[in-house]
């Protein structure tokens, strides 16, 4: 079911600097602790070096199966109302959840796996390149990129969004991982403070 990315095509992109858009992304995401902030920023660095239309991060939410968007550059706010993403009626998401491998799309407007065809048209959408967002081998969510032309991706194309991808799935760990301790510390000093001011009155 998988388009590989390695098919013969026309010769690789040489218009990008992937090494130093990979530092300049390890740069932002150990600058801050505001996820959200870091991951529009990264979409957008993406975007910028691989020159592609769009990109977007969506986070799978286990609760509803749908994959909710977290950070996204290129697109307008039409398309990302577009309605839910949904895993049940998204194979391209379910194949990259499931495999943990990318899926390439020469064009989304016509190909029968994407769910929303018509509103790719719209946007002026062609090929896709999704990978799987993974933590510890557990599939987490997917970033995907957008052409606005018939494009084939290459190798290095490949394997500069799978170490984006990686990068982002960590940041989000180690976000929550945040998030979590905080909210564990509030609630003991919380308790301390109330046992305190208890034992005072």
């Amino acid at each position: 079911m998988t388009t590989s990315p390695q098919n013969a095509g026309p010769p690789p992109r040489s218009h990008k600097d992937y090494y130093t858009a990979l530092h300049q992304a390890a740069l932002t995401f150990s600058s801050s602790l505001e996820l959200d902030e870091v991951l529009h920023s990264v979409a957008k660095s993406i975007a910028e070096a691989m020159q592609v239309k769009a990109c977007v991060l969506r986070l799978l939410n286990r609760r509803t199966g749908q994959l909710e968007i977290s950070a996204f550059y290129g697109l307008s706010s039409d398309y990302l109302g577009k309605g839910p993403v949904d895993i049940s009626h998204s194979p391209i998401d379910h194949e990259v959840l499931q495999s943990g491998k990318p899926v390439f799309i020469p064009d989304v407007r016509v190909d029968s796996r994407f769910q929303y065809q018509e509103a790719a048209r719209r946007e002026g959408l062609v090929s896709l390149l999704c990978v799987p967002l993974e933590v510890r081998g557990e599939a987490i969510g997917v970033l995907r990129v957008y052409t606005a032309e018939p494009t084939t991706f290459h190798e290095d194309d490949v394997q500069f969004l799978t170490v984006l991808a990686s990068l982002a799935a960590l940041a989000i760990e180690n976000a929550r991982l945040y998030a979590n301790l905080k909210s564990s510390y509030d609630g003991v000093m919380d308790a301390l403070w109330g046992s305190s001011l208890s034992r005072q009155g």
